[in-house]
């Protein structure tokens, strides 16, 4: 019986997102191969919720009952700070701990929307939208921003779930919506429109080999894949993608590339808009949701796979 600390909470706006994803983690793994305990992170202050008592830092362990608990694998299950942005890694690779996402330099190099198109540039196959980063406290480069043409999105550069993003369609909105990224991001990212078709992808290592799940098409209700989109219920997913058998594969291609020539670990979800018959990347998700309603599971699903079964063998790959 292996016990499993399931990493939850965080520190930023995500949080709430976070908490629900450690839970679904600990109601679906098999209870006759894991015993799973959730570790509320709060800044300085981890605990298991239900007692109330407090990780003790030193070894990675939970004293519960008058048992002291080691870990033999940390399920990431926290979106953002401190986790999806590689900052709890190295503690954890120092004491020897197994984890379920990608290491800290490319947990942070994600993050950051603006560095991993730079990094992805060099290999001049990867479509992207055109896009310029604003630093808080810089006076913006109005030309510059108008040579992407309209409608534009702006969205805070290294925070997820939506949080921050405007679509702008007149000149006009454009300072309001740089003002309300820059609430959570001293970086702010102006991204040209991609008029087309949304999807997602999602890959991971499955005995050491890259196994590409089947391709979702995201249609939202609102006028983009929002907070609202993901996590109210306002968008209509569809897995497998109604796309031919040519599309689905360039789609499927490409998120292996990206994972492998990012150097990812664990399961990461790749999100595309498709311009006529080219898939451009929009961003990487280290830590994708995983509620039953969530992208990854219902590839999963699409893919033969049990939620409690899918959560395993990230923690069997993490381990090997």
């Amino acid at each position: 019986m292996k016990n499993i600390a399931i990493l939850t909470g965080g520190d930023s706006e995500e949080r709430v997102i976070s908490l629900k994803s450690g839970q679904v983690v600990r109601d679906h793994l098999p209870k006759d191969r894991y015993r799973p305990f959730l570790i509320d992170i709060q800044k300085a202050d981890w605990r298991e919720p239900d007692s109330g008592v407090q990780m003790d830092k030193n070894d990675f362990s939970l004293s519960l009952n008058g048992e002291k608990i080691r870990f033999d694998c940390a399920f990431a299950a926290l979106h953002g700070t401190p986790l999806e942005d590689g900052k709890m890694q190295g503690y954890l690779e120092m004491l020897g701990v197994p984890y379920t996402c990608c290491n800290g330099y490319v947990s942070a190099l994600t993050m950051n929307k603006h560095n991993t198109k730079l990094q992805l540039a060099q290999y001049g196959t990867v479509p992207m939208a055109k896009s310029v980063l604003l630093h808080r406290g810089e006076k913006a480069d109005h030309n510059k921003l108008a040579s992407l043409g309209l409608p534009l999105f702006v969205k805070p550069n290294t925070h997820g779930s939506s949080f921050g993003v405007t679509k702008v369609k007149s000149a006009d909105a454009l300072p309001t919506a740089i003002e309300e990224a820059f609430r959570f991001d001293k970086e702010v990212v102006v991204e040209s429109f991609l008029p087309g078709r949304e999807f997602s992808n999602g890959v991971l290592r499955v005995n050491g080999e890259v196994v590409v799940l089947p391709v979702t098409e995201i249609i939202p209700e609102t006028e983009f894949f929002d907070f609202a989109a993901k996590y109210e219920g306002k968008s209509q997913e569809v897995t497998p993608a109604d796309l031919s058998a040519e599309l689905a594969r360039q789609c499927q291609e490409r998120s292996r590339f990206l994972y492998e020539a990012l150097q990812c670990r664990g399961v990461v979800r790749f999100d595309y808009i498709l311009v006529d018959d080219t898939f451009h990347f929009l961003e990487a998700n280290t830590i994708p949701g995983i509620s039953p309603a969530s992208i990854v599971p219902q590839q999963a699903r699409a893919h033969g796979w049990t939620l409690g079964g899918f959560f395993s063998l990230l923690i069997e790959e993490a381990i090997r």
